[in-house]
């Protein structure tokens, strides 16, 4: 483990907070914050964001808990390393090892986690392979990837175009993201139910200055292709065999969001996981930065049940 410095904006946004790279089974490096203590909470972002998305709530489950913040491989400050043909670089279950990996070089054999949208994704997998590791688990507006490909429909579609924007053979999404990387984060982000509103210009700057990196824009993809693609292998696999994911899972979601009105997050979830309880709350897809005492009310008790 080695330390690292934090960003410009992240020390006001984390106070007190330490950073680090931790290294990964194959050789890459994850990027994480660390504060707080208790037992061990990792939190992982979504797209097209970074570990800034819990600057609100930070604070308060830093008095309850170990916060381990990692950004995803493959966006913020973490490694980017180039894909291969099979998108195997960005499954979910290498994303997994990599947050696996980081908790026990911080010393965590078990720990919960809350995790929102992509980090989401890798927290299913995550739970579904190490299921020893993780003790519960908050998942924040997203129903099963096979869910959402296998019920798509024109709405989504429409919704989440970047989802098949995406997936397109290289290099044509990465050089329009390269292009222009804040208007993409403006665009994505914007055009949710509620705009750019909700977000700190401190942390709107900071998805815009990772985005930028060399390596941001082939890292989001490879992510989506492979959810597009060995993800679905692999969570297919788990359905065939009957597995479920065997920890208490809460899984929110936001009532103004496209999660809420294209699918039934909580049945979904029902089907992939054996104790599970949820319900939407008051905001659009960004949860943590739209409705963050909202959040706090309803994963504080949850978590800390299972401390």
């Amino acid at each position: 483990m080695t330390t690292s410095t934090l960003s410009s904006a992240l020390p006001a946004l984390f106070q007190g907070f330490a950073a680090h790279r931790l290294p990964t089974p194959d050789g890459q490096h994850i990027h994480v914050l660390t504060g707080g203590s208790g037992p061990a909470l990792l939190m992982l972002h979504g797209h097209p964001q970074t570990s800034a998305i819990w600057h609100k709530v930070a604070p308060a489950l830093a008095q309850h808990f170990t916060l381990v913040l990692a950004d995803l491989r493959g966006y913020g400050d973490s490694d980017k390393p180039a894909g291969d043909a099979a998108h195997t670089q960005y499954s979910k279950r290498v994303m997994a090892a990599d947050m696996l990996a980081v908790m026990q070089g911080l010393g965590h054999a078990q720990f919960s986690v809350l995790a929102h949208d992509r980090g989401a994704r890798v927290a299913h997998r995550l739970a579904a392979d190490h299921p020893q590791a993780v003790r519960r688990m908050v998942l924040l507006d997203i129903a099963p990837t096979l869910a959402m490909y296998e019920q798509t429909n024109n709405d989504f579609a429409r919704a989440y175009w970047h989802w098949f924007f995406l997936i397109q053979p290289a290099p044509l999404p990465e050089r329009l993201i390269e292009a222009d990387p804040a208007a993409y984060a403006r665009d994505v982000m914007g055009r949710r139910s509620a705009g750019l509103a909700p977000f700190d210009p401190r942390a709107l700057a900071e998805y815009v200055r990772c985005l930028a990196l060399p390596g941001t824009a082939h890292g989001i993809c490879e992510d989506y292709r492979a959810a597009a693609g060995i993800d679905l292998e692999h969570d297919r696999a788990d359905r065939d065999a009957g597995r479920k994911l065997s920890m208490p899972v809460l899984a929110l979601w936001g009532e103004q969001g496209v999660v809420h009105k294209c699918f039934k997050p909580l049945q979904q979830w029902q089907r992939v996981a054996a104790d599970v309880r949820g319900h939407p709350l008051p905001c659009g897809h960004y949860i943590a930065e739209e409705a963050p005492d909202a959040l706090l009310a309803q994963a504080l008790p949850f978590l800390l049940d299972g401390r």
